[in-house]
Protein backbone atom coordinates (compact mmCIF):
# COMPACT_ATOMS: atom_id res chain seq x y z
CA UNK A 1 0.00 0.00 0.00
CA UNK A 2 1.26 3.53 -0.95
CA UNK A 3 2.28 6.40 1.88
CA UNK A 4 -0.10 9.38 1.06
CA UNK A 5 1.70 12.70 0.84
CA UNK A 6 -0.13 13.46 4.56
CA UNK A 7 0.98 10.03 5.70
CA UNK A 8 4.70 11.19 4.58
CA UNK A 9 4.42 14.89 6.08
CA UNK A 10 3.25 13.11 9.35
CA UNK A 11 6.48 11.14 9.33
CA UNK A 12 9.03 13.97 7.93
CA UNK A 13 7.90 15.85 10.77
CA UNK A 14 7.72 13.36 13.66
CA UNK A 15 11.33 12.59 12.18
CA UNK A 16 12.45 16.06 12.36
CA UNK A 17 10.98 16.27 16.18
CA UNK A 18 13.09 13.47 17.08
CA UNK A 19 16.24 14.79 15.15
CA UNK A 20 16.57 18.15 17.13
CA UNK A 21 15.38 16.36 20.73
CA UNK A 22 17.93 13.81 20.41
CA UNK A 23 21.75 13.92 21.38
CA UNK A 24 22.60 11.28 18.94
CA UNK A 25 21.01 9.11 16.24
CA UNK A 26 22.40 5.64 15.10
CA UNK A 27 21.33 4.00 11.47
CA UNK A 28 21.21 0.28 11.85
CA UNK A 29 20.33 -2.32 9.43
CA UNK A 30 17.86 -5.20 10.82
CA UNK A 31 16.00 -7.67 7.84
CA UNK A 32 15.87 -10.91 8.84
CA UNK A 33 14.43 -9.97 12.79
CA UNK A 34 11.70 -11.89 13.91
CA UNK A 35 8.76 -9.76 15.32
CA UNK A 36 9.31 -10.74 18.69
CA UNK A 37 13.43 -9.76 18.51
CA UNK A 38 12.40 -6.28 16.89
CA UNK A 39 10.15 -5.86 19.83
CA UNK A 40 12.18 -6.83 22.50
CA UNK A 41 15.51 -4.58 21.03
CA UNK A 42 12.82 -1.82 21.04
CA UNK A 43 11.35 -2.67 24.82
CA UNK A 44 15.11 -2.41 25.52
CA UNK A 45 16.19 0.91 23.86
CA UNK A 46 12.71 2.39 25.64
CA UNK A 47 13.88 1.37 28.76
CA UNK A 48 16.75 3.50 28.04
CA UNK A 49 15.63 6.76 26.99
CA UNK A 50 16.00 5.64 23.45
CA UNK A 51 13.69 4.91 20.59
CA UNK A 52 13.90 2.64 17.10
CA UNK A 53 11.77 4.16 14.21
CA UNK A 54 11.92 2.88 10.61
CA UNK A 55 10.84 5.14 7.95
CA UNK A 56 11.38 6.00 4.12
CA UNK A 57 15.30 6.76 3.50
CA UNK A 58 14.20 9.96 1.63
CA UNK A 59 12.24 11.53 4.51
CA UNK A 60 15.03 10.46 6.57
CA UNK A 61 17.81 12.66 4.10
CA UNK A 62 14.92 15.58 4.05
CA UNK A 63 14.88 15.86 7.74
CA UNK A 64 18.72 15.90 8.14
CA UNK A 65 19.01 18.18 5.96
CA UNK A 66 15.97 20.70 7.16
CA UNK A 67 18.01 20.14 10.56
CA UNK A 68 21.22 21.14 9.32
CA UNK A 69 22.43 17.79 9.89
CA UNK A 70 24.67 16.26 7.54
CA UNK A 71 23.48 14.59 4.74
CA UNK A 72 22.84 10.97 4.41
CA UNK A 73 24.28 9.38 0.90
CA UNK A 74 22.06 6.68 -0.73
CA UNK A 75 25.17 4.19 -0.30
CA UNK A 76 25.63 4.91 3.42
CA UNK A 77 21.22 3.74 3.72
CA UNK A 78 21.64 1.05 1.54
CA UNK A 79 18.69 -1.79 2.06
CA UNK A 80 15.87 -1.05 5.07
CA UNK A 81 17.45 1.11 7.46
CA UNK A 82 16.30 1.83 11.12
CA UNK A 83 16.90 4.70 12.96
CA UNK A 84 17.80 4.67 16.86
CA UNK A 85 17.91 7.92 18.71
CA UNK A 86 19.37 8.38 22.03
CA UNK A 87 17.62 10.72 24.27
CA UNK A 88 19.34 11.17 27.59
CA UNK A 89 22.97 9.97 26.92
CA UNK A 90 23.91 9.81 23.61
CA UNK A 91 25.63 6.39 23.78
CA UNK A 92 23.05 4.27 25.05
CA UNK A 93 21.13 3.38 21.65
CA UNK A 94 24.53 2.31 19.98
CA UNK A 95 25.23 0.48 23.14
CA UNK A 96 22.31 -1.65 23.16
CA UNK A 97 21.94 -2.13 19.36
CA UNK A 98 25.53 -3.25 19.47
CA UNK A 99 24.74 -5.55 22.21
CA UNK A 100 21.49 -6.83 20.99
CA UNK A 101 23.84 -7.81 17.46
CA UNK A 102 25.76 -10.01 19.62
CA UNK A 103 22.87 -12.33 19.98
CA UNK A 104 20.93 -11.16 16.65
CA UNK A 105 23.44 -11.00 13.89
CA UNK A 106 20.71 -9.01 11.30
CA UNK A 107 21.11 -5.86 13.93
CA UNK A 108 24.54 -3.91 12.17
CA UNK A 109 25.26 -0.91 13.36
CA UNK A 110 26.29 1.33 9.44
CA UNK A 111 26.77 4.33 10.52
CA UNK A 112 25.50 7.39 12.55
CA UNK A 113 25.23 10.97 13.70
CA UNK A 114 26.60 12.89 16.81
CA UNK A 115 27.62 16.27 17.49
CA UNK A 116 26.48 17.03 14.17
CA UNK A 117 29.28 15.08 12.77
CA UNK A 118 28.47 12.13 10.39
CA UNK A 119 29.75 8.71 11.47
CA UNK A 120 30.85 5.82 9.49
CA UNK A 121 30.03 2.28 10.38
CA UNK A 122 33.16 1.86 11.89
CA UNK A 123 32.96 4.89 13.84
CA UNK A 124 29.57 4.00 14.83
CA UNK A 125 30.90 0.35 15.76
CA UNK A 126 33.70 2.50 18.11
CA UNK A 127 31.18 4.66 19.50
CA UNK A 128 28.63 2.18 20.81
CA UNK A 129 31.85 0.00 22.57
CA UNK A 130 32.96 3.44 24.91
CA UNK A 131 31.58 2.67 28.33
CA UNK A 132 28.56 4.44 29.44
CA UNK A 133 29.14 7.76 30.97
CA UNK A 134 28.02 5.97 34.73
CA UNK A 135 31.06 3.45 34.30
CA UNK A 136 33.17 6.15 33.47
CA UNK A 137 32.55 8.51 36.15
CA UNK A 138 33.35 5.58 38.57
CA UNK A 139 36.44 5.10 36.59
CA UNK A 140 37.76 8.53 37.49
CA UNK A 141 36.78 8.38 41.28
CA UNK A 142 38.72 5.91 41.24
CA UNK A 143 41.58 7.31 40.01
CA UNK A 144 41.36 10.46 41.96
CA UNK A 145 40.58 8.44 45.32
CA UNK A 146 43.82 6.08 44.25
CA UNK A 147 47.09 8.49 45.20
CA UNK A 148 44.93 9.64 48.56
CA UNK A 149 44.33 6.21 49.37
CA UNK A 150 47.94 5.23 48.78
CA UNK A 151 49.04 8.08 50.65
CA UNK A 152 46.26 6.94 53.86
CA UNK A 153 48.29 3.43 53.69
CA UNK A 154 51.32 4.78 54.30
CA UNK A 155 50.29 6.43 57.52
CA UNK A 156 49.36 5.38 61.13
CA UNK A 157 45.26 7.01 60.79
CA UNK A 158 43.18 8.47 58.30
CA UNK A 159 43.23 12.03 59.75
CA UNK A 160 46.68 12.11 59.96
CA UNK A 161 46.99 11.13 56.24
CA UNK A 162 44.42 13.89 55.71
CA UNK A 163 46.30 16.26 57.42
CA UNK A 164 49.39 15.44 55.80
CA UNK A 165 47.73 15.55 52.24
CA UNK A 166 46.73 18.95 52.86
CA UNK A 167 49.57 20.09 54.36
CA UNK A 168 51.82 19.10 50.59
CA UNK A 169 49.46 20.80 48.92
CA UNK A 170 49.87 24.05 50.68
CA UNK A 171 53.92 23.76 50.70
CA UNK A 172 53.17 22.78 46.75
CA UNK A 173 50.97 25.72 46.46
CA UNK A 174 53.12 28.04 48.03
CA UNK A 175 56.69 26.99 46.33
Amino acid sequence: MAVTKVQKADQLAELKKKLSECTSVMFAHYIGMKVADVSELRRNLKDAKAEMKVGKKTLMQIATKECNLPALSDEMLSGPVACIFSFDDPLTGAQIAFKFAKDHPQVELIGGIFEGKLMSKDEASAFAKIPSRTILLTMFAGMIRSPLQNFASICNSPLQSFARSLSEIAKKKSA
